[in-house]
């Protein structure tokens, strides 16, 4: 296995296995196990894992890996398989042009994007998330009525 499979994995190893708040965390840990890198390189590599960061049960920020929404006990919310309705509290579906916006709780439009990146109903090309705003690139062939029924049956229960 070549250097960066390595890192990868145990980068991997590391968000299952200890609370990551931030990259300088993530780069200690790294050190600790042997692995020097830049923070260029740890920003590629988290992009590449497709990790984020969402709210834990002490209210602060901590990283995970896309599948650990669903399953990490620290979290304070575990989604269903499909759904994300959990996140969102009121959710906003608004469209300027033919982009759709939705607006979540603060700190969880990340994970919630990644959700419906992975799990798109045909009408959803991908999404873009910030803090509490997800930018929804719909395809289009598509409607704004089909975009967003497309969206409300997807997030909800």
């Amino acid at each position: 296995m070549n250097v960066k499979k390595q890192r990868l994995t145990v980068i991997e190893d590391i968000i299952r296995t200890e609370v990551i708040r931030n990259q300088d965390d993530l780069q200690k840990s790294l050190m600790d196990k042997g692995f020097e890198v830049t923070q260029a390189t740890l920003s590629r590599d988290i992009k590449r894992l497709k990790i984020v960061k969402i709210h834990d049960n002490e209210d602060r920020y901590v990283y995970v890996l896309p599948d650990m929404a669903m399953q990490d006990p620290r979290l304070p919310i575990v989604l269903p398989e499909k759904s994300v309705s959990a996140l969102l509290g009121k959710s906003i579906v608004e469209f300027s042009g033919n982009l759709a916006v939705i607006k979540t709780r603060p700190g969880y439009a990340m994970g919630i994007a990644s959700e419906i990146d992975r799990h798109a109903p045909e009408e959803i090309l991908g999404t873009i998330a910030g803090d509490d705003t997800i930018l929804v690139i719909p395809c289009e062939r598509y409607t704004r009525a089909q975009v967003r029924d497309a969206l409300e049956r997807f997030l909800s229960d």
